[in-house]
């Protein structure tokens, strides 16, 4: 009897690893502990329209990704965005010289992880906690003490604190993910009555506790909606402010805002807080993605290379194309 290959987790990582296996022919089931796909890909639904809380935007530099971009595109779940925009430095606006082609989903960033996961099985609202071995095969366990299984292997596409806690049953595995460090992030959305009066699309910003804001509608497929800003706080300033009530990190972040986007910022007419807490890794690592193929562990995520929507693909590819060799021999 062939057993399928759990994949816990479906955002790029994940989704990556579970598209190329289910290519190959192989079975797979996948789990989140969300109410749907995404990760830090995911958008929420809010009485001012889909806002993009996580993941802005993405670039391509492999060309392995531009391909699978470019089908992306065919099918409509991407889109190439052209903003206006700017720098914010030393309390000065200015348009930015970056040049690099940026891709979001449309029309909303969570389109790209619904169209990647398909009608592959997955199940949502399931947080496992627990992976372990039964009788040769293994079994996952949630967080109500629910057991499901069994499975041939497991690919674990979570955040790295969370994926060493899950790959205990492999302690050399799970302590090379447990070096990997996480940043968390805030994240506001304001939405105002009427159209703040400034070209800016998107802005990087220094010297403040922001280090990115952009307009919502000013993505494609969004523009019927009103005018929302998603602002994002530095790593070092959620840091600092990590459990702040998110009524005073919206009045914080509101204040940096209105003081560097050069134009009245009137009061807003919606604000919602979000806490990321695996925002991002700490640093770079080019392990592609983690095994014991032995054991039939596999680990995957945007912290095993650069941290970036890219990375999370490239990753999760790496983690398909080492199950599937190790299957082979």
């Amino acid at each position: 009897m062939t057993f399928p290959i759990a994949i816990i987790g479906t955002g790029i990582a994940g989704l990556s690893a579970a598209g190329a296996l289910h290519a190959a022919g192989l079975g797979v089931q996948l789990f989140d502990k969300g109410r749907g796909s995404g990760g830090r890909m995911a958008s929420k639904r809010t009485e001012v329209g889909t806002l993009d809380l996580g993941a802005q935007y993405f670039t391509c530099r492999d060309r392995r990704f531009a391909e699978a971009v470019q089908q992306w595109r065919g099918h409509g779940w991407v889109a190439e965005w052209q903003p206006s925009l700017y720098d914010s430095a030393n309390g000065m606006l200015r348009p930015s010289q970056d040049e690099q082609i940026r891709w979001i989903g449309t029309p909303r960033m969570s389109a790209l992880t619904r169209g990647l996961l398909g009608d592959m099985p997955a199940r949502f609202s399931c947080r496992i906690t627990e992976v372990f071995h039964g009788q040769q095969h293994w079994m996952l366990q949630d967080a109500d003490g629910k057991a499901y299984g069994p499975f041939s292997q497991v690919v674990v596409a979570t955040p790295s604190p969370q994926a060493a806690q899950l790959l205990a049953a492999a302690p050399k595995l799970a302590s090379s993910v447990a070096s990997v460090a996480m940043e968390p992030n805030w994240a506001v959305a304001l939405s105002f009555e009427q159209t703040l009066d400034t070209p800016v699309d998107g802005c990087f910003i220094q010297d403040s506790p922001l280090e990115w804001v952009s307009r919502n509608r000013g993505k494609p497929g969004r523009a019927s909606q009103p005018d929302t800003w998603v602002l994002q706080a530095s790593s070092r300033w959620t840091r600092q402010h990590l459990d702040l009530p998110r009524e005073q990190v919206i009045e914080q972040l509101y204040g940096a805002f209105a003081e560097m986007i050069g134009c009245t910022v009137p009061e807003p007419v919606f604000s919602l807080a979000h806490r990321w807490l695996y925002g991002r890794p700490v640093g770079n690592h080019g392990w592609g993605a983690l095994a014991d193929s032995s054991l039939g562990l596999y680990a995957c995520g945007d912290w095993c290379l650069s941290g970036r929507v890219e990375g999370a693909w490239l990753s999760g590819q790496e983690a398909a194309r080492k199950l599937l060799q190790h299957r082979a021999n």
